[in-house]
């Protein structure tokens, strides 16, 4: 750690989480970097108290989840656009009306006191003065945004109370309707549960549940998944007890349940595209016993390692990684020889905003237009590899039909061999009604999940 990190963190603590925050913040909105990543590096330090390391995340992630909002309040106060101030102190002043907006144990004084000696710190008194200035002036009018009607109100104001851009609402609008989207923001900018996935080769879910129980976590049965536990405690996953005996995988429950439809059968040979961080690679290799043989493939060596890892730590034997890039035929003549194949294609990520906040704000139409094109090519080149009769499946974690149904449609079209399953029929009884049409379809506001796609087809013998 450099010595200006630690000298920061050996100052004021209330000033330091925040400070921390608004680092991050910067990070995110001027290079494009994972918040997720960025916490896991500061609270790596392991230099903040117990109270601080709880309430860097709050700060982080609620602003982010609450920017747009934010900024619909901040700018009625800027004399010049929000977006030309510094983006240090235009960060700051976010973090701070989200304290004031959503945090009742920080007095505001104290907020605002906190804030001018940043903007001191980071630039010079009239940084200072630019930010009491406006902070003070919002707490005296302080005057609350209207909640709109998304069916009259435009889609800009609905954007901007909900939190989201507006190119996004106007999509999801169309795709979902009024009511739905609302419903969708407002799930959206809370924070998703902690799901577990039981390693039924090691232990029972409910001797699970009894361990988690026991420390005094407060631990639930998922709704939807035949494996998932949901845990309410906040407490590091690498602290729950059967962690490291392979007794569980960290995996929302929406992404268990895409298992489900490949419906692996033990000894048979599958093929995981796109594998990486490897929770569905396992979950296959669980649901076969452990037997027949999986090949992980995914295009970043590092990722891979991480399936290894979590392979190992969970005691599964029949899998095997391989780094390829799929999204690019091979020079090889290889025969189709898999019984099974899983493409779970790289995507924007719109169905995990409550995890992701700040992908919502640093990805944008012309993503979508990218890994559409992306998400064509892995799934026609990861299809040649199926024996005839075998089951494709293809899958996102993202809201976005131009990756969802529109890529399917698209390779039904191209690749005549092929049908689509009604994906009900595949999915545990307690989730069969997670569907659209005959996709899957899991939605945050309805299923309390990560948003998610889904689709199953089969290949003609």
């Amino acid at each position: 750690m450099g010595r200006g990190l630690r000298q920061v963190i050996a100052s004021d603590s209330a000033e330091t989480v925040r400070k921390l925050a608004t680092d991050i913040l910067l990070k995110v909105e001027t290079r494009k970097a994972y918040a997720d990543v960025l916490l896991d590096r500061a609270l790596g330090a392991n230099l903040l108290s117990v109270q601080d390391r709880g309430l860097l995340p709050e700060l982080t992630y609620g602003t982010l989840r609450w920017r747009g909002r934010l900024d619909a309040y901040l700018k009625p106060l800027m004399r010049r656009p929000l977006q030309e101030t510094d983006p240090f102190l235009r960060n700051l002043l976010r973090l701070s009306l989200y304290q004031f907006l959503f945090l009742s144990r920080i007095p505001d004084y104290a907020a605002v006191n906190e804030a001018v000696r940043l903007a001191k710190r980071h630039a010079n008194k009239k940084a200072a003065g630019f930010v009491n200035g406006v902070l003070r002036n919002f707490l005296r009018e302080k005057k609350p945004l209207a909640k709109p009607d998304p069916r009259k109100s435009p889609i800009s104001v609905l954007a901007e109370y909900g939190s989201h851009p507006r190119w996004l609402v106007e999509r999801w609008l169309k795709y979902f309707g009024a009511g739905e989207t609302e419903a969708l923001l407002e799930a959206n900018n809370h924070e998703a549960p902690l799901v577990l996935r039981t390693n039924l080769r090691q232990i029972t879910k409910e001797a699970l549940l009894q361990r988690l129980r026991g420390k005094n976590i407060d631990a639930v049965p998922a709704p939807w998944s035949p494996q998932g536990i949901i845990v309410r405690s906040k407490v590091m996953v690498h602290e729950l007890p059967g962690f490291h005996e392979g007794y569980f995988q960290v995996q929302g429950e929406a992404s268990q349940l895409v298992v489900y439809l490949l419906d692996p059968h033990p000894g048979e040979r599958i093929l995981d595209v796109c594998a990486a961080p490897g929770g569905k690679t396992t979950h296959i290799a669980e649901l076969m016993d452990d037997t027949g043989e999986i090949i992980a493939t995914d295009i970043s060596a590092r990722g891979l390692q991480k399936v290894e890892e979590n392979t190992k730590r969970l005691g599964l034997k029949s899998v095997r990684t391989f780094r390829a890039d799929l999204s690019k035929p091979s020079n090889e003549s290889v025969p189709p020889h898999f019984d099974r194949i899983l493409t779970d294609a790289p995507c924007s990520g719109f169905g995990t905003l409550r995890s992701h906040p700040e992908i919502k704000w640093n990805r944008g139409e012309a993503d979508i237009k990218r890994l559409s094109d992306l998400q064509k090519k892995i799934l026609a080149n990861a299809a040649s590899y199926l024996k005839p009769g075998g089951v494709l499946v293809y899958s996102t974690c993202t809201l976005i039909d131009a990756e969802n149904e529109e890529i399917v449609e698209t390779f039904l079209q191209r690749h005549q061999k092929f049908v689509l399953d009604d994906a009900a029929v595949y999915l545990p009884r307690q989730a069969q009604s997670l569907v659209r049409g005959s996709y899957l379809m899991a939605l945050p506001h309805k299923h309390n999940s990560d948003g998610f796609f889904a689709a199953r087809m089969r290949k003609s013998a």
